[in-house]
């Protein structure tokens, strides 16, 4: 073989050798950015009224209860991260209008009047409301207490209730926080607390001084609270819900929150829109 000859073949065989190395660093560079390409983490800022028991509460700094773990459950289905704060149930509906929070967890009523300034999720907690008096007391029912005082939480369909069973406004004592109409029915600055079912039977199972007089259905349903105008955000809430059904996972927070207690649950995908009190 002549010097030309065998000089044309290293040449041929080093930009062979060139394009093969180049080939096999394109296809390691190609593996790995895939191995990289996890779908990021969306961040769901919840905020949550933590003065509702069983539903919400803070114990040492740690907001707890039903829906903190319901709402951090829907989360994990849709691969989101939950972002929590707390604030007054007043105040929720402004946050989730001022788009400082993307959804709001507070055993908070479907009705036409709040679904006109945020969307809600499908319904996940029938409740209704009931009369707690001291055991003390003479009332048999609500009818008994038109001149008398009655606390409630400030906002709530339960003052609508008892605009609309006749008790006067200056005999509705409002309160921001469930706890100071409990405390103010304690020392008799109050006849009576009227609020949601689950949680005035929740404070008569813990003190013994005080009982439920009275259950009044009114055909409530508890949503998760939605920034308005995000259908992709209400979706992933709904098929989380929905998920969370499907598991079991949604019935064993009953077991945790309310003994076992099943008379608030909604296994069927009941739309916002079918179950709104006309309020």
């Amino acid at each position: 073989m002549n010097k030309k000859k065998m000089y044309g073949s290293f040449v041929l065989a080093g930009v062979l050798a060139a394009g093969l190395l180049a080939g096999c660093g394109s296809t390691s560079k190609t593996t790995s950015s895939n191995a990289s390409d996890k779908p990021s983490q969306q961040t769901l800022k919840v905020a949550a009224d933590t003065t509702f028991p069983p539903f919400e509460s803070e114990k040492d700094g740690k907001v707890q209860g039903f829906d903190i773990d319901m709402i951090n459950a829907i989360a994990k289905k849709e691969n989101m991260k939950v972002e929590i704060s707390t604030m007054q149930f007043t105040g929720l509906i402004p946050a989730l209008q001022a788009k400082s929070v993307d959804v709001a967890v507070a055993g908070m009523t479907i009705k036409k009047t709040r679904l006109a300034a945020v969307d809600f999720s499908n319904a996940y907690y029938k409740s209704g409301i009931s009369v707690l008096t001291k055991t003390s007391s003479s009332a048999k029912s609500l009818d008994d207490l038109k001149t008398k005082l009655v606390a409630t939480k400030k906002g709530t369909s339960s003052v609508d209730l008892l605009k609309s069973k006749g008790i006067p406004a200056q005999n509705i004592k409002q309160y921001d926080n469930i706890n100071d109409a409990y405390s103010a029915l304690e020392s008799g600055g109050a006849d009576a607390v009227v609020f949601d079912s689950p949680v005035n039977s929740g404070y008569a199972s813990s003190h013994k001084d005080v009982h439920v007089i009275q259950a009044i259905p009114t055909g409530e349903y508890y949503g998760i609270a939605v920034v308005k105008n995000n259908p992709d955000l209400l979706k992933k809430i709904n098929d989380g819900l929905k998920a969370i059904k499907a598991d079991g996972e949604y019935e064993k927070l009953f077991d945790k929150y309310f003994g076992g207690d099943k008379s608030g649950l909604v296994n069927e995908e009941l739309a916002p829109d079918k179950v709104a009190l006309n309020e």
